[in-house]
């Protein structure tokens, strides 16, 4: 038979204490078959159940005293020795518990924190700040509100269908680019070990069973842009008006550019002697460089504006930096307001019948090219740095035809300026 230990008290417990031969003493405490207190030379006490779990000797550690008292020492000893009479070992299960638990913190990402993440894995992906900055604000906008605090292994349908169905109908377009990054986001989750399974913006045989189609309830409104019976007035207004802002979107109009390409515009990439505005990648929305050839009457422009020595830019705002998009946007409306009580028509857009605004006017230019000339309209989509998808296209953009662009922007230029057409521009007749 076994030696039953004594069952010692809780006094017993405290008063204990270390021989002092330098090591640790183990005590058997009672109680519980192998329940050991342990005390270390310094005078730390220590729970420890002394057991046989299958064909291994186990020395289980139970928490320090006196933070676990000795009755909650023998309540665990019992439960541990329950769970190897079930064939359960107790520190194997611990091991893997712990494990299970490191993992689940590894993968526990907030989706909030994900964005971070995958923003910095694509930061070579989106070269363009402004790109960038888009597919931060409309996530942190509309998704991170509902989705941010939530780990992304359990996002699930309807936690994406609560961010975009608010504003799928009244926001289409932004709801669309707006699921497809969060599908990214979720994507790259599932790639980095953060989530698995489907993923649940996915569109095809996903979303697109509960959601209508973005094309079905959403046409795409165009810019409002200054007719082009009208542009030569509108350019005659235009030019009446001093101050850089109304400089800048003259220069706008002659080149046919983006409003942020012309207010970001610097003086060092303007080459006076070729004639050209050369655009760095890093300005264009289609991320290639962009060669602009320049009319007489846009170098005339340029060469007439003063420049300043703590700016580079080409038309810096009165306080400095770049103009904002409303100051373009405010001459546009006041050319229009004024047109009006001088009682003529305003500038409107022919279809919409809303005041014209900066960005219509690269849409002028484009009709301009297909109503008035015999410019072929690949080489338009060039100058307006647009994609070019089809073949054709494909081999402007290889050469860009720099020297025939020249032509058809002096031609725009002559155009505007109401000065006498040539044979370039002449309007396409029924037989042509």
């Amino acid at each position: 038979m076994p030696r039953i230990a004594k069952e010692l008290s809780a006094m017993d417990i405290k008063r204990l204490e270390n021989p002092g031969k330098g090591k640790n003493a183990t005590f058997s405490v009672g109680g519980v078959s192998g329940l050991l207190l342990q005390i270390t030379p310094n005078g730390g006490k220590s729970w420890l159940l002394r057991v046989k779990v299958g064909e291994k000797r186990r020395e289980i550690g139970l928490g320090g005293y006196p933070d676990v008292p000795l009755a909650v020492a023998r309540e665990r000893a019992r439960e541990k020795k329950e769970l190897i009479r079930q064939g359960v070992d107790p520190v194997e299960s611990r091991k893997a518990q712990k494990a299970a638990l490191i993992a689940a913190q590894r993968r526990g990402l907030s989706f909030s924190n994900a964005v971070d993440r995958y923003l910095d894995a694509k930061l070579d992906q989106f070269k363009n700040i402004k790109h960038r900055q888009q597919w931060r604000n409309t996530l942190v906008t509309y998704a991170v509100p509902e989705l941010g605090g939530m780990l992304v292994q359990d996002i699930e349908v309807q936690d994406v269908l609560r961010v975009l169905e608010p504003i799928w109908h009244s926001k289409t377009e932004t709801a669309s680019r707006l699921r497809g990054r969060i599908e990214a986001v979720l994507s790259w989750a599932t790639v980095a070990g953060h989530r698995s399974g489907d993923n649940p913006a996915r569109w095809a045989n996903n979303l697109k069973e509960l959601l209508p189609v973005p094309s079905k309830i959403s046409r795409i409104r165009n810019h409002p842009a200054v007719k082009v019976e009208d542009a030569s007035r509108w350019f005659s207004a235009l030019k009446l008006r001093t101050g850089i802002g109304s400089r800048a979107l003259e220069f706008a109009a002659l080149t046919a550019a983006r409003s942020q390409e012309v207010r970001g515009a610097t003086w060092d990439e303007i080459d006076f002697e070729g004639g050209l505005w050369i655009v760095p990648a890093s300005r264009i929305k289609m991320e290639r460089e962009h060669r602009v050839p320049l009319s007489e009457e846009a170098l005339s422009l340029l060469k007439a504006l003063p420049r300043f020595e703590d700016s580079p830019l080409v038309f810096p705002a009165p306080r400095g930096g770049q103009f904002s998009d409303m100051s373009l946007s405010g001459t546009m409306k006041r050319l229009h307001t004024k047109d009006l009580a001088d009682g003529g028509s305003g500038f409107v857009d022919r279809v919409s019948k809303r005041p014209a605004v900066p960005h219509g006017l690269r849409s002028t230019f484009r009709d301009w090219v297909s109503e008035r000339t015999q410019f072929s309209g690949d080489m338009a989509e060039v100058a307006l740095a647009h994609k070019i998808s089809n073949a054709v296209g494909a081999a402007y953009r290889r050469g860009d035809m720099i020297e025939k662009r020249r032509q058809m922007m002096e031609a725009w230029s002559d155009f505007l300026c109401d000065r006498k057409l040539n044979e370039n521009v002449a309007p396409i007749t029924a037989k042509a």
